[in-house]
């Protein structure tokens, strides 16, 4: 996935000729209910981004009538919009997309449908397009109405495996209207069991070192324990693996500023994602911020274990 916010000019004057007129920026949220769309606006939302949802189609061209406001307006789109259609819509991004005045990108929220249908049985709730029938049927059809919207998408995220916390990070990853020259660097832990992460720009593997999962005290903490990361740090190659490592990455950092990115995701993974990653995680990130960098830290499996032990419509969950 690569973002395309270039496609948004700067209203700048140029060097010759008269200044550019102000363009209205636009978003297009849509995909199958129960893709994270309502996680997806509230994450736009508090990016100082103007949300409108539900919005009827035959109302969004009254939206580049006056003077752009200056913040970049999302739309949130689906199936549950009083006169949506999927040609209509269609027609409507090409009608946007012809228009100098107007730039439109078009965000896609795709799900497997067993995702789905685990997240409708979770919440209990009816299916827009199957409201006297079981959400199989109405995941189906909507999947399919939807196609051709999903071939015309500008970006696709899928968040069949992504927590509320994840799918967060790739809409400012994706998004983020940055405009200092710092750059946001994002480290994760994550268990290669469950699959790379997505989104991630380089990736680090931990299995190597010593594993604190077959001492039993330790089996038990996470790599922010204490203990945990004193037993992965006494591992005789750690001490080399973490300085050619954070030398790397802070001789890679004024590189990728330089080339004006505004954030830089860099990967750790370990067996289950809970020692050997983590501790990694947590010492460079120290290392990293008292360095002068920006540095957030995020562990995927230890989100997922928190989130799968709140209630259906908790935070962590994803919700329709």
């Amino acid at each position: 996935m690569v973002a395309m916010l270039d496609r948004f000019p700067r209203n700048t004057p140029l060097d010759q000729g008269p200044p550019l007129p102000p363009m209205h920026r636009l978003v297009f949220v849509t995909g199958p209910s129960g893709a994270g769309r309502s996680t997806t606006v509230r994450a736009f939302e508090d990016m100082d981004f103007e949300v409108i949802d539900n919005l009827p189609l035959r109302l969004v061209t009254r939206l580049i009538e006056g003077t752009p406001s200056g913040r970049p307006i999302v739309l949130g789109l689906d199936v549950r919009n009083r006169d949506f259609n999927a040609t209509a819509l269609i027609e409507l991004i090409d009608t946007l997309t012809r228009n100098p005045q107007v730039a439109l990108e078009v965000l896609y929220l795709d799900c497997a449908p067993s995702e789905l249908i685990r997240r409708y049985s979770e919440t209990r709730r009816r299916h827009p397009l199957a409201p006297f029938e079981t959400p199989t049927e109405g995941i189906a059809r909507e999947i399919d109405l939807l196609m051709p919207v999903r071939v015309r998408a500008d970006h696709l995220i899928d968040t069949t495996e992504l927590s509320v916390h994840d799918l967060k990070a790739e809409i400012a990853r994706l998004f983020g209207r940055n405009t200092t020259d710092a750059l946001a660097v994002s480290l994760q832990s994550f268990s290669y069991r469950r699959g790379v992460p997505r989104g991630v720009d380089m990736i680090f593997d931990c299995r190597f070192l010593a594993n604190p999962h077959w001492v039993p005290a330790l089996r038990g903490r996470d790599g922010r324990d204490g203990a945990v990361a004193d037993y992965v740090r006494a591992d005789g190659r750690f001490e080399v693996f973490f300085e050619k490592v954070r030398d790397l990455i802070l001789f890679l950092l004024p590189a990728h500023l330089g080339e004006g990115k505004a954030h830089l995701t860099i990967g750790f993974g370990c067996t289950g994602g809970q020692h050997r990653s983590v501790a990694m995680v947590e010492m460079l990130g120290t290392s990293l911020a008292e360095a002068g960098w920006t540095v957030s830290r995020r562990h995927r499996e230890l989100e997922r274990r928190s989130a799968g032990a709140t209630l259906a419509g908790a935070d962590g969950v994803m919700q329709p």
